[in-house]
């Protein structure tokens, strides 16, 4: 049994950010690197987190005063039918104002202070749903680049079966002209190896679709062909796998983390529900001047300067309830919000319960399935040298050409489960969200 296919638990082993150089694939990691940095859904969730910073830098402006300022010209004639018999007729005169307007809404009943708390909450939603996109890239990735790797291995498998099978088909072909065969034995054996010959085209159609999702996912167009090949030489098992406290879970995983944001979100809402039905207050100032000229307008030295400065309270006596139902809507939403965090803490238990079960199951999977390879491959050998002696039939040769064909098969099928699972596993615990570790950095700028 080769000692590059143990793996063991670690307590103190704990995830690294690029979780996927524990393979050993040098393809691999450029790969994945590659799609990091050109993946456009990854593209599109960082524009989601500049959407969401902005609407909230946004909110916060109304922290401050809103200061605005305002001039207007015009040119003027008096009616002569206003003037005094006699008088000359008036000439037409320019006035020109100017005026700048503040006002300010004070945040007596934490209104706007709960509207931005929620715009962060949803921004940090934004940001963890990043992670859940790069950790679902980045496995999904991985898990093709697997898929490629078991696929090629089932390719060498067919190959060797149709090998075998012609090898086979030649010493039967000897013994029919010597008579020591009959007819259907040759036919028989012919009919195997088409059979074992139209196991390969479905294959190579799958690795090419495999290889077409892999440049898709790495920013390419199927049409450019990927540089990278993947094969179990090159994807290696990794030797170990963490433990981690049910915490460590909680703490990591980008769907809790997502789920946990939108609590406080819906927590900011019901804030804002409660400001919106007590008072709303607004001081303004205004201050301006008129001059017949701009110069004069410029200086301030006008005696036509005006000013206002007011203050208003407004309270909200009866709206239908309309203002009570968003309240009991708001709070809802956080009932809503609290059962979608306990649905997804329940979600990543069961996840990496199952990928560890999964793991064990797939373990003494590959066990059997090794033994069974090397028990067939003894089988057929010895077949093939008792049918050079003429000493058994057709039939028990093909026997033992189609159990090796799905022992190998079945030997790479459980080298791939074994990879498939660590991937899972990694996926499950959620990587790692650490402050200033490498995911967090690169996702954020962009690879």
């Amino acid at each position: 049994m080769a000692r590059a296919e143990q793996q063991a638990f670690v307590r103190a082993f704990d995830v690294p950010g690029q979780w996927w150089e524990l393979f050993r694939c040098r393809d691999l990691d450029t790969l994945v690197g590659r799609a990091v940095a050109q993946n456009p859904d990854l593209d599109a969730a960082r524009a989601a987190i500049a959407v969401a910073d902005a609407n909230s830098d946004a909110q916060r402006g109304a922290f401050f005063p809103q200061v605005s300022a305002g001039a207007d010209s015009s040119w003027q004639k008096q009616s002569v039918t206003t003037l005094a018999s006699g008088a000359p007729p008036p000439s037409p005169f320019r006035i020109s104002s100017g005026h700048i307007a503040v006002s300010f809404l004070p945040d007596v009943f934490g209104l706007n202070r709960r509207k931005v708390e929620s715009l962060d909450a949803e921004a940090e939603v934004r940001r963890f749903e990043l992670e859940a996109t790069y950790l679902a890239l980045t496995s999904r990735i991985a898990l093709a680049a697997i898929d490629e790797a078991a696929l090629r291995e089932e390719l060498k498998a067919a190959d060797t079966s149709i090998a075998i099978g012609r090898e086979v088909l030649g010493y039967l072909q000897q013994q029919l002209d010597a008579r020591e065969v009959s007819r259907i034995d040759v036919t028989t054996q012919q009919a195997a190896l088409a059979q074992f010959e139209q196991a390969r085209p479905p294959l190579k159609k799958k690795l090419a679709e495999t290889r077409d999702r892999m440049s898709a996912l790495s920013g390419r167009l199927a049409g450019e062909g990927l540089p990278e090949t993947f094969s179990f030489a090159c994807i290696k098992l990794p030797d170990e796998l963490p433990t981690s406290l049910p915490s460590t879970i909680v703490r990591r995983r980008p769907d809790v983390r997502a789920a946990e944001a939108g609590m406080h979100a819906a927590t900011a809402e019901i804030g804002v529900a409660i400001a919106n039905r007590l008072p709303q207050f607004n001081l303004t100032a205004n201050a301006g001047a008129s001059a017949s000229t701009l110069a004069s307008l410029a200086s301030l030295s006008s005696p036509l300067i005006f000013w206002t400065l007011a203050g208003s309270a407004a309270q909200l006596l009866f709206d239908g309830f309309s203002a009570a139902q968003r309240q009991r809507a708001a709070e809802a939403g956080l009932d809503r919000a609290a059962a979608l965090y306990r649905s997804a803490v329940l979600g990543a238990f069961q996840n990496v319960a199952d990928v560890l079960q999964a793991i064990d199951a797939d373990r003494e999977a590959w066990q059997a399935a090794s033994r069974g390879e090397k028990a067939a491959r003894t089988n057929l050998e010895l077949t093939r040298e008792l049918l050079r002696l003429g000493q058994v039939n057709a039939q028990q040769v093909l026997s033992a050409q189609q159990l090796y064909t799905q022992a190998l098969v079945a030997s790479a099928r459980a080298k791939a489960d074994r990879r498939r699972d660590t991937v899972l596993f990694f996926q499950a615990l959620g990587g790692n969200w650490r402050e200033g570790n490498w995911a967090a950095t690169t996702i954020a700028a962009g690879g």
